[in-house]
């Protein structure tokens, strides 16, 4: 039965395996990738606004911790080593180390926890989901902040209006968005297999 299912990936490909798992990771970092180019720089801070987040936040909870970790790092790994998936199709070691690498660290961690979250239930009513979209967030800027203050050598201040301040409107909509497709996707899967 479809609510018994751990995750949105369970509910929709029940069938394990390797060749399911390496699609379905696969995909996740595909997504995560396509979002990264729907970005947007700002004139006053080297952090560009990206579509990767919503994307991160969504691969973690529908697949899961573990799988939601190999997507993230496939997505890290294929970046680093030369594919042109980062933000405007940025590349390889020197993207990881500038100031945005710390973001893209973060993503990892980040879709470990939303994936812990959804395996617990948290998907499947806005309110929930949100919160689990919300610390998925967190731990991003976690990562990305000490990060961006280190490459920039940047005081408190500084770093929070670079990499954080710019950031939070457009990080709530995609939260809530995120949050909101979660548990209507649970519904229209139950629907499917009721």
């Amino acid at each position: 039965m479809t609510s018994q299912a751990a995750t949105l990936r369970l509910a929709l490909v029940p069938r394990t395996g390797l060749a399911a798992d390496a699609a379905l990771v696969t995909a996740g970092a595909g997504l995560v990738a396509l979002a990264a180019q729907v970005s947007i720089a700002l004139p006053f801070t080297p952090v560009p606004i990206t579509g990767q987040t919503f994307a991160v936040l969504l691969v973690g909870s529908a697949l899961g911790a573990a799988r939601g970790v190999a997507s993230l790092v496939l997505y890290l790994a294929a970046g680093a080593l030369g594919a042109p998936i980062y933000a405007d199709g940025a590349h390889g070691w020197s993207a990881l180390n500038s100031p945005s690498g710390g973001y893209i660290v973060g993503f990892v961690a980040a879709a470990a926890l939303t994936g812990f979250l959804a395996e617990r239930r948290w998907d499947r009513r806005f309110s929930s989901a949100v919160t689990a979209m919300l610390s998925g967030n967190v731990v991003i800027y976690l990562f990305g902040l000490p990060w961006l203050a280190h490459v920039l050598d940047t005081n408190l201040e500084k770093t929070l209006e670079l990499g954080l301040y710019p950031f939070v409107a457009g990080d709530m909509l995609k939260l809530y968005l995120a949050g909101a497709l979660l548990p209507g996707a649970w519904r229209l899967v139950g629907r499917l297999r009721g």
